[in-house]
């Protein structure tokens, strides 16, 4: 048993955005330490009514990361060219650098997703540590999708019913121009899963696509994925997002069941490095 001591909820203040379709801030609690029962208690059900905690002034090492998620589940490995490095390989370091250290100009996951959900279990939660920011931009945006699956006219969400799409790590990477390898394919096939999805712990309808959303089981081609496209435009309306402007020592952890999200390169990635620490958690068979 660990003799480290654990991080008490005394003062934890956990803060809703105002105005804003999700998301809370919480403060007042050191992530690198081990959590007692009630604080880890209270964490998963703020996580559950808010979909996105933001964690300030954290100053997390690599190993403290993987020790602060394991405490709410099982962790979920990368795909291959997104693993760690040798000392840990569930850290996904997500920058915009090149193999010389320099920025490179270009900022990845600027697509709306959802992590993972081409895995058979797809992914249950993410939590992303800042590590190095540019002085303004590089916001990540979220979208609600319990929100838009709710906004849905009731002859829209009855012709969603029983309805599946085909997640598809080899398409996303196609939108963004690579080419698999077969080592690649064979590590991450394609999964169907329900457009709308039930929330396995709140039990709410939640849309489910993204960019690795590649089409809709029983529909021609075409028109599948235009109707993927249709939905994600509904569903990525400002009233149903958020922006995280990122500040020096925040941690996010998100739903990844009931959001989607995309990285915003909204400044001078061939100037500015832009470095995060991500971890996932795996999650269940969506239903």
């Amino acid at each position: 048993m660990s003799t480290r001591p654990t991080a008490v909820k005394n003062d934890l203040d956990i803060r809703p955005f105002s105005g804003a379709p999700l998301g809370a801030e919480v403060c007042g609690i050191d992530l690198s330490m081990p959590l007692d029962e009630m604080t880890k208690v209270t964490i998963h059900e703020k996580f559950l009514e808010h979909q996105l905690l933001v964690f300030r002034d954290q100053a997390l090492t690599k190993r403290e990361q993987v020790e602060f998620s394991k405490q709410f589940g099982e962790l979920e490995q990368h795909t291959l060219r997104n693993r760690g490095q040798d000392d840990e390989p569930l850290v996904h370091i997500v920058s915009n650098l090149g193999p010389d250290g320099k920025p490179t100009g270009k900022v990845n996951s600027d697509m709306w997703h959802t992590d993972k959900s081409f895995r058979p279990l797809p992914s249950m939660a993410t939590i992303l540590h800042a590590q190095v920011l540019p002085p303004n931009g590089g916001d990540t945006c979220f979208a609600n999708m319990y929100a838009a699956y709710e906004a849905l006219s009731e002859e829209d969400k009855t012709a969603l019913n029983g309805v599946k799409v085909v997640h598809s790590w080899e398409l996303s990477r196609e939108n963004i121009g690579r080419v698999m390898t077969p080592e690649e394919k064979r590590d991450a096939p394609t999964n169907a899963w329900p457009l709308a999805r039930v929330h396995p712990e709140t039990g709410r309808k939640a849309l489910f696509m993204g960019m690795h959303a590649s089409h809709i089981e029983g529909m021609p081609l075409e028109k599948g994925r235009a109707k993927i496209i249709e939905l994600e435009e509904h569903a990525t309306q400002e009233k149903f997002c958020h922006r995280h402007t990122w500040q020096k020592g925040d941690v996010l952890m998100w739903d990844n069941r009931c959001l989607l999200h995309r990285a915003d390169p909204n400044f001078d990635a061939s100037v500015y490095p832009r470095v995060l620490h991500r971890t996932c958690l795996r999650g269940t068979t969506p239903a």
